[in-house]
């Protein structure tokens, strides 16, 4: 599938960075790190401090991990970093077969590099999907950047823009499947979506390997504690 700027015009969302541009750093990406709290919802907690996911966002960070496996030839390393302690995150990353997610971290900067330590990747060979200033600390050293916009943060936003902390701002939020958004972008973007999802509907051989190679990956804990990062 060759990219077709039409299709680019599909996304409502605001390219802070050129589309282009964009996909080239797409090429060097190995990771994903997903905020949790804003991103994968609205931001809300019950009453037990816990927030929800929703299945659209699962099956587009699925077959974007997916896409990455194609490409790569290898699975996408993949974790959350969050500021609170949420159990639901730890069980979604388990039942997605995650790497890693990072608890606590109030300076995520220290959870990245760990991160990146550990699984011997560079800040810039990693993909960061945030929504709020708790966040910036990691944007402004990653690859690439996806924020996840609310309407109620112009400032924040334009802040975003002003210091070249964001490359896409979603249309969406992160209440109405934003990350759904993020992952039909990236698929696009390296021109592989028809190809994707093909082989999903014909559970192709290419991905029973990626399914395997996911189903094997163990999912890590880590608390923050200051600057330090403690395996749970």
């Amino acid at each position: 599938m060759i990219l077709n700027p039409e299709s680019i015009h599909l996304f409502k969302g605001d390219f802070v960075t050129d589309f282009a541009a964009i996909k080239n750093k797409l090429r060097n990406t190995k990771a994903f790190i997903f905020d949790w709290d804003g991103v994968f919802n609205n931001g809300q907690k019950n009453n037990a401090g816990h927030s929800s996911f929703n299945e659209v966002d699962s099956m587009g960070i699925n077959l974007m991990r997916f896409n990455s496996f194609l490409f790569q030839q290898k699975l996408p390393i993949t974790a959350i970093i969050t500021g609170e302690k949420n159990e639901l995150a730890l069980s979604f990353a388990k039942r997605e077969n995650f790497n890693a997610v990072y608890f606590k971290a109030k300076n995520k900067e220290t959870a990245l590099l760990h991160f990146c330590q550990t699984y011997h990747l560079t800040p810039a060979e990693v993909m960061f999907v945030y929504d709020d200033i708790l966040d910036f600390s990691v944007a402004k050293l990653v690859g690439v950047r996806m924020m996840v916009q609310h309407t109620a943060n112009p400032l924040t936003q334009d802040y975003a823009k002003r210091n070249r902390l964001v490359d896409y701002i979603t249309y969406y939020d992160g209440n109405n499947n934003a990350l759904r958004e993020i992952s039909e972008l990236v698929m696009l973007l390296s021109n592989n979506f028809q190809k994707v999802v093909e082989m999903r509907i014909k559970y192709s051989p290419e991905y029973v390997k990626y399914i395997a190679t996911k189903n094997d990956t163990p999912t890590l804990s880590f608390m923050a504690d200051g600057e330090n990062i403690v395996q749970i």
